[in-house]
C-alpha cells in the first residue's frame, strides 16, 4: 500500500474513532469526574451502545422492588449473547450499594472503549449489571459522611430499605430474585462485585477480597490463589494501583494485621462460590478522590477480563472438574471459622496512626498522619477451617406446602422430582432441640444461630406432589448450606420454617391432672423419671405445671411435629 495512502487511512480511522468517542462521553467524564451517572443516564447510555454496536445487547432480566426493570448489558465479539461451554462468562455487578458508584462509571467507559477499539475477547462473554440496586440509585443524595465524592450519589438501602448484599439466600427483594435467575442462566465462571470501602486510611486506592479460598473446590481455589490473583495483583501494580487485601483489621489500625473475610452465602461472592464460580469484591478506598477510584475500578475490571481471556481454557476446565466432583462429594462443611494459628504476611502501604485530643469531646481520637507514609509487611490471617461438617443424605424430601423454599430451590438450578403418588417413607427427621434468636431484626429477619438438632428415624406419610431432591448434582453445596438447619445461612436461620417452632395443642391442668395420675400408676418407668427430675431440680419440683408438661410431652397426645424440621433426609442404603 502507498505510504501516503496508509497514513491518510490511519488518520481518517483515528479521526472517526475520536469523533465516535466524543458522542459517547459519559456523564462522569462530562462532569470532569465530579458526578456519577443517574439511573436514567446509565440506562440511556447502554441503550445507545446497543444501538450503535452489533456486539452489544442490553436486555431486561426481571423486576426490582422499585418497579423498574433490572438490566443486563452483554458484550460478545461474535454477537452470540448466551453462555457457551467453549468460552468464559465474566459477570460484573455494579451499584449493589449505589452510594459506592465507581464501578457504574468505570464499566460504562470500559464497555465503550472495548467496543470502539474492537478489543472484545473472542473467548469471553462479558456480562455487566449496570446498576443492581435501582431503588437505591434513585434515592440520590449525600449519605456517606466518610467518602470523598462524587457530589451526589445513591443510597445503600433499596426500595424496601434492604441491604441487597445480605439478601442472596433469603432473596426478599425482587432485585435478588431477578439476579438469581440471571446467574443460573448465565452460569458464570468468574464474578466481580464493585464497591467502595469504609474504615482505615492508607495509601492503596484498590483493595479487594476474593471468594474465601478454603470454601472453594481445590480445582478452582488452587488456580485462583496460585495463578489468577498473583497475575491480577501484578497487572494492577503495573497500572499504578498496587492492591492490598480488603482492610479488615485485627485491632484499631491496619499495621496490627489484617483478617481474611468470611463471605458466607448471604453475600454475592459467597453465593457465587456455592456454584464453583470464583469472585472478587473490589473495595476502592473511600477517601481517595473520585476520579482515582473510578480509574482503579476500570483497571481492576479490565485486568480481570484480560486474565479470563488469557486463561479461558483453564478456567472452564476447572469449573467443569469442580461441578463433577461436587456432584459426587459426600462430606460437606457447613460452617467455617478463622484458623488463627496460620499467619502469613503482606506488603502494605499505610500511614502512621496516632491519637490526639478530640475537638468535639476532648477525649482521645484516632487519626492517620498522611505526612508519614510507610511501606512494610504486616500479618495476614486468611485460612478458614470447617467448624461443622456432615455427610450428605442420598436425597432430601420436602413437602410441597413449603412453597417459598421450593421456589428458591428451583430458581437456583436445583433439580427436583415430585412424588407421583402418596408414599410412606422411612426418613431421618431433625428435632430442633436448641437455637438462639437475635434480639433485634437484621435485614427484616430475627436470625437463628447455634442450632442443635436431634435426629430421629421415622416413618412419615408424604403426598403426591411433595418433592424428592437427589444429592447427585452440581448444586449440592447450595442444597446442603440452605437445607441443613445448622448452617449459618440456612433457610432455617433466615426464618423460613418458623411455624414449626409454634406448638399448636396444649392441655388444661385440671383435666390433665387425672390423666397424668393414671399414666404414672400404669408406667413405673415414667414415675421414676419424674422422681429423678424432681430430685435434680428444685424449681421443677416446686412447679406443678412443669411436672404436668413433663408427663404430657411423653404421651401420645403431644404433637410429633412440634420443633420437627420439615425437610427430611433419605439416607443411603
Amino acid at each position: 500500500m502507498n505510504k501516503h495512502l496508509y497514513l491518510l487511512l490511519t488518520f481518517l480511522s483515528v479521526s472517526a474513532f475520536a469523533q465516535t468517542k466524543s458522542t459517547l462521553i459519559t456523564p462522569y467524564e462530562r462532569s470532569q469526574g465530579r458526578q456519577t451517572a443517574t439511573y436514567t443516564e446509565i440506562i440511556r447510555y447502554y441503550q445507545q451502545l446497543d444501538r450503535q454496536f452489533k456486539q452489544a445487547k442490553l436486555i431486561e432480566i426481571g423486576k426490582t422492588d422499585v418497579g423498574k426493570p433490572l438490566h443486563l448489558f452483554l458484550l460478545a465479539a461474535d454477537q452470540v449473547f448466551t453462555s457457551r461451554p467453549d468460552r468464559v462468562t465474566l459477570l460484573i455487578n455494579n451499584g449493589i450499594h449505589p452510594g459506592e458508584p465507581e464501578g457504574i462509571d468505570a464499566c460504562m467507559m470500559l464497555a465503550r472503549d472495548l467496543l470502539l477499539a474492537n478489543k472484545l475477547p473472542k473467548n469471553v462473554l462479558l456480562a455487566i449489571v449496570p446498576v443492581f440496586n435501582v431503588g437505591g440509585s434513585l434515592n440520590r443524595g449525600v449519605s456517606r459522611a466518610n467518602q470523598n465524592g462524587p457530589e451526589t450519589y445513591g443510597f445503600r438501602g433499596n426500595a424496601r430499605n434492604l441491604n441487597l448484599n445480605r439478601d442472596f439466600i433469603k432473596a426478599d427483594a425482587e432485585n435478588t430474585r431477578s439476579f438469581q435467575a440471571m446467574f443460573q442462566s448465565l452460569k458464570p465462571q468468574v464474578f466481580v462485585d464493585n464497591h467502595t470501602s469504609n474504615g482505615a486510611d492508607y495509601q492503596h486506592v484498590v483493595t479487594y477480597f476474593a471468594t474465601q479460598k478454603d470454601k472453594l473446590h481445590p480445582a478452582v481455589s488452587g488456580y485462583m490463589t496460585q495463578t489468577f490473583q498473583p497475575n491480577l495483583d501484578k497487572a494492577l501494580t503495573e497500572k499504578g494501583f498496587p492492591p492490598a487485601p480488603y482492610v479488615n483489621n485485627f485491632k484499631d489500625t491496619p499495621e496490627s494485621g489484617l483478617l481474611g473475610y468470611n463471605d458466607s452465602p448471604r453475600y454475592t461472592t459467597g453465593y457465587a462460590a456455592m456454584f464453583n464460580c470464583f469472585g472478587f469484591t473490589l473495595e476502592t478506598h473511600m477517601w481517595k478522590d473520585y476520579p482515582a477510584r473510578v480509574k482503579g475500578s476500570y483497571a481492576f475490571d479490565e485486568a480481570v477480563l484480560r486474565l479470563c481471556e488469557r486463561d479461558a481454557r483453564t478456567i472452564l476446565a476447572n469449573k467443569q472438574r469442580a461441578d463433577a466432583a461436587v456432584s459426587q462429594q459426600t462430606r460437606f462443611a457447613i460452617n467455617y471459622k478463622l484458623d488463627r494459628s496460620q499467619t502469613d504476611s503482606i506488603l502494605f502501604l499505610g500511614y502512621e496512626a496516632a491519637h490526639k485530643p478530640s475537638e468535639v469531646s476532648g477525649l482521645k481520637r484516632l487519626y492517620y498522619d498522611r505526612t508519614k507514609p510507610f511501606t512494610k509487611r504486616i500479618p495476614y490471617q486468611n485460612t478458614f477451617v470447617p467448624d461443622a461438617e456432615l455427610v450428605k443424605p442420598e436425597a432430601y424430601v420436602i413437602p410441597q406446602g413449603w412453597r417459598e423454599v421450593i421456589v428458591l430451590l428451583k430458581r437456583n438450578g436445583v433439580r427436583m422430582q415430585p412424588l407421583n403418588g402418596d408414599t410412606l417413607l422411612t426418613v431421618t427427621a431433625y428435632y430442633l432441640d436448641d437455637y438462639q434468636t437475635s434480639q433485634r431484626p437484621y435485614e427484616g429477619h430475627y436470625l437463628h444461630s447455634a442450632v442443635r438438632v436431634r435426629p430421629a428415624v421415622q416413618r412419615i406419610q408424604f403426598y403426591k406432589g411433595d418433592y424428592v431432591i437427589q444429592t447427585n448434582q452440581p448444586t449440592n453445596r447450595y442444597l446442603i448450606e440452605t437445607l441443613e438447619p445448622q448452617a449459618a445461612d440456612s433457610f432455617f436461620a433466615w426464618n423460613f420454617f418458623d411455624s414449626v417452632l409454634d406448638q399448636k395443642e396444649y392441655f388444661s391442668d385440671y383435666i390433665f391432672e387425672d390423666t397424668a395420675a393414671d399414666l404414672l400408676r400404669k408406667d413405673p418407668a415414667l414415675r421414676q423419671q419424674l422422681a429423678d427430675r424432681r430430685a435434680a431440680d428444685k424449681a421443677f419440683a416446686d412447679n406443678a405445671r412443669a411436672q404436668l408438661e413433663f408427663i404430657y410431652r411423653k404421651t401420645t397426645y403431644f404433637e410429633k411435629t412440634f420443633n420437627r424440621y420439615p425437610v427430611y433426609r433419605l439416607e443411603g442404603r
